[in-house]
């Protein structure tokens, strides 16, 4: 079967069963790559929304109370189904939202990993004793869940988000409503079906797709919906951040970047160098985590862009299923518009193209800017494509100060043999993540992921998951 022609129809699954829209109505799902037609989808209506939310609702009664190796066995069933159906997932990954094959390789590896960790929180769901001060009482807590969780995720790493955001809400006893990114419906509709075989209850799991602006405030503003956690913009974050308040409803936002990374003059950088392409040019620069700001200290900063330069004009540009291919296609038009002009912004404000800068279809070409001022666009906002701004330092302070200088705090690193620099950069960086000499792309199931500032609210992983999804009731019993 090729999947690149094959035009799928998906649906919206709701309480176990797989439906079309309230209104029968559908939107286009494009392959960015070439723009051509991919799927039809579901387009959600705020009645869809309400359908799924009853439908996880009802469903929580009786989910709440499954037993911990029930939801175990579930959960690493749909481990098993997702390893024989590796490659319905990798062709999605591809076709739909335009990985190399490398990026998808990676994506369902981390994505399977996420799986067998929710799987390990079942039995971890625990409280526990206190002292009294009052004679013959018995005081502890216990761990319960919340009810229904709202998960929305992005379209660049759809299969980390879905299986860890949506695992874990599962693990702990909680029910879902998931609304992907209109710009990859598929994937999260492959993984309802693989739940669904799992043998996960009816209801416990629901997917509305459809357009995020058309439907998400139907979701994130219910009443009955009682977490809420989303990946994506910093300015979508704030409006469900003020939908949540109104209604005190607990949330994670996980939401955008400008990571920057420090490089001192006694680095490696025939480590350096390599991590550095890594950090910004995976999947053409469409990470959060991604570094788009290098501050390099000026006894190496012209051998560091020379290196720099030389690997970027050799980032593989080819067939999504070549191994050797990095750079995707950027994900949309109106996205490509906002890489364009900030490159053209930078250069016409005076910026040097080290490298790049150029177009070869819907792919950037890896772009090395040198000679950014704060009055260029680029310098603080978050372009989301496969551009880095190259700075020189003159000392670690300025380095730190200039690191710490953004609204945003997600991920951060620095290059540095000087442990005492890099523990105070550690220490002292506004950021919610430091690598020291490692890139700023790096995740796992159980660590706390997330950042500060307009970089969002909360930690994701299976500790910070246990902790949000769940709440703590103070129990007391009089001997």
């Amino acid at each position: 079967m090729d999947t690149k022609t094959e035009i799928k129809t998906l649906q919206h699954f709701i309480g176990g069963d797989w439906t079309d829209a309230t209104g029968g109505e559908t939107f286009a799902v494009l392959n960015p790559l070439d723009d051509s037609l991919y799927a039809h989808a579901a387009r959600g209506s705020a009645e869809d929304m309400k359908r799924a939310v009853a439908a996880a609702k009802s469903a929580f009664a009786d989910y709440r109370n499954t037993l911990p190796k029930e939801r175990e066995r579930w959960l690493l069933r749909v481990a098993e189904i997702m390893e024989a159906r590796k490659q319905d997932l990798l062709d999605c990954l591809i076709d739909e939202i335009g990985s190399p094959i490398q990026k998808a390789m990676f994506e369902f590896d981390k994505g399977l990993t996420m799986v067998r960790a929710a799987a390990g929180m079942c039995r971890n769901v625990r409280g526990e004793t206190f002292p009294s001060d009052r004679p013959g009482t018995f005081s502890m807590s216990v761990r319960e869940p919340l009810g229904v969780v709202a998960v929305i995720t992005p379209f660049n790493v759809p299969l980390i988000k879905t299986t860890r955001l949506v695992c874990n809400a599962l693990a702990v006893g909680n029910t879902v409503v998931h609304l992907p990114s209109e710009m990859a419906p598929h994937l999260t509709v492959l993984f309802a079906q693989i739940v669904a075989e799992a043998g996960v209850p009816k209801g416990a799991y629901n997917v509305v797709t459809g357009i995020g602006a058309d439907v998400g405030d139907a979701l994130t503003g219910h009443k009955d919906v009682d977490f809420v956690t989303f990946t994506g913009s910093s300015v979508i974050g704030q409006h469900i951040a003020e939908i949540c308040a109104r209604n005190k409803t607990p949330n994670t936002l996980e939401l955008g970047g400008k990571s920057p990374t420090v490089i001192l003059a006694d680095a490696d950088l025939d480590k350096a160098v390599p991590l550095a392409a890594r950090s910004i040019f995976m999947f053409g620069g469409q990470a959060c985590i991604g570094s788009s700001r290098f501050y390099v200290e000026r006894p190496i900063y012209d051998d560091f862009v020379k290196r720099f330069a030389m690997i970027a004009g050799k980032v593989g540009m080819g067939d999504l299923r070549d191994p050797s291919t990095v750079i995707a296609p950027i994900i949309s038009e109106r996205q490509r518009a906002r890489v364009r002009a900030h490159i053209e912004d930078a250069v016409t404000k005076g910026a040097t193209v080290a490298n790049g800068g150029e177009w070869e279809g819907n792919r950037c070409q890896p772009t090395l800017l040198t000679g950014v001022t704060e009055e260029m666009t680029v310098c603080q906002s978050e372009t989301f494509g496969p551009v880095t701004s190259i700075y020189p330092i003159d000392s670690y302070e300025e380095g730190l100060a200039r690191a710490n200088d953004t609204d945003f705090g997600l991920s951060s690193a620095i290059f540095t043999r000087d442990i005492d620099k890099a523990m105070h950069f550690a220490r002292n960086i506004g950021a919610g993540m430091c690598h020291i000499n490692g890139p700023t792309i790096h995740d796992e199931a159980h660590v706390p992921f997330g950042g500060n500032g307009e970089s969002g609210v909360g930690r994701e992983g299976t500790d910070a998951d246990m902790a949000a999804m769940t709440e703590l009731k103070w129990i007391t019993v009089q001997l």
